[in-house]
């Protein structure tokens, strides 16, 4: 098999678990407080208008898109719908619950007097108001939350109970990362992200699963050795494997995002990110997690001995 990082590596990741903590944490706390803050939701979970546009001929969604931003719209998002030929496309516009109405009828006049030459058809007009945004934000979140959990029953009936925590730590961590640089850099968090993120959690688990089976490997083999070892070890013959994998997904992610077009770009930052800090949670988030708890049971057990002695 290639290998880009020899087998026999010896690379001292559980040294530099201490520095890679705290930078972790520093960039959890920062992206819980830009969510709280600054996360800008979309159209889906604050509520506005859903229109059904149909066109004679294909539309440049970019150009669309901008046309509605200079007619005063904001919140934007669009996409097409069926298949290419029909023309068909779904414009989201923000709006507040006392002017959904308005924009609504905003929104259709515009696109019927500048396309009006391309053969401009008003499909459909949906209203989704604040409450059903809300409620519809909150099934969102809930989502991820219950992948979350399902990933802990996995994971400690896979391997050991002692795992759980180190992956469900390494998923919070990955998730409020992505969500926080959306937060900082102003993108909406839509249905899109909502997917995007439930992707990034399966990627993330199944890296942090190969380190776990590996660690398990050598603690059946190696009875006796230090974790730090087994957890070395473990890292080390799987970073050629890594490397391989994220560096592939990442080139297909990046590639999609930086040329994909403006539709599906913010589905694939999502992906792009998962995948970078992903990569780095299976090693310097999962793996010292499983160290503590076994440092802290390893104590609990001493306590019990010398209880009952």
């Amino acid at each position: 098999m290639f290998e880009i990082i020899r087998s026999n590596t010896n690379i001292n990741f559980v040294k530099k678990f201490g520095i890679t903590s705290i930078i972790s944490a520093i960039l959890v706390i920062g992206s819980v407080f830009l969510i709280a803050t600054k996360m800008k939701y979309g159209v889906d979970f604050r509520g506005g208008a859903e229109i059904q546009v149909k066109f004679q001929k294909s539309e440049n969604l970019n150009e669309l898109r901008k046309s509605m931003k200079d007619a005063g719209f904001s919140g934007i998002t669009m996409q097409t719908i069926g298949e290419a030929s029909e023309n068909e496309y779904l414009l989201k516009v923000s709006a507040n619950e006392e002017n959904l109405n308005e924009v609504t009828d905003k929104v259709s006049k515009t696109l019927t007097s500048k396309y009006a030459a391309d053969g401009v058809e008003i499909r459909k007009v949906d209203i989704v108001g604040p409450k059903a945004g809300a409620e519809l934000r909150k099934s969102g979140f809930l989502a991820m939350l219950w992948a979350l959990l399902a990933i802990m029953v996995y994971v400690g009936l896979r391997f050991d109970f002692k795992y759980s925590p180190g992956a469900i730590v390494a998923l919070f961590h990955d998730v409020s990362i992505i969500l926080g640089v959306f937060a900082l850099t102003g993108t909406e968090f839509t249905l899109q992200t909502v997917a995007a993120i439930l992707a990034v959690i399966g990627y993330s688990v199944n890296d942090t699963v190969i380190v776990y089976d590996r660690v398990r490997e050598h603690e059946a083999k190696f009875v006796g050795r230090d974790i730090k070892e087994h957890i070395n070890n473990a890292i080390n013959e799987t970073l050629s494997r890594t490397i391989l994998t994220s560096g592939t997904t990442l080139f297909v992610s990046a590639t999609m995002f930086f040329i994909g077009g403006l539709a599906i770009r913010d589905f694939f930052m999502a992906i792009t990110l998962g995948v970078v800090v992903g990569t780095y949670s299976s090693v310097f988030v999962a793996a010292p997690v499983v160290l503590l708890f076994d440092r802290l049971r390893d104590g609990k057990s001493s306590n019990t001995v010398n209880a009952q002695a």
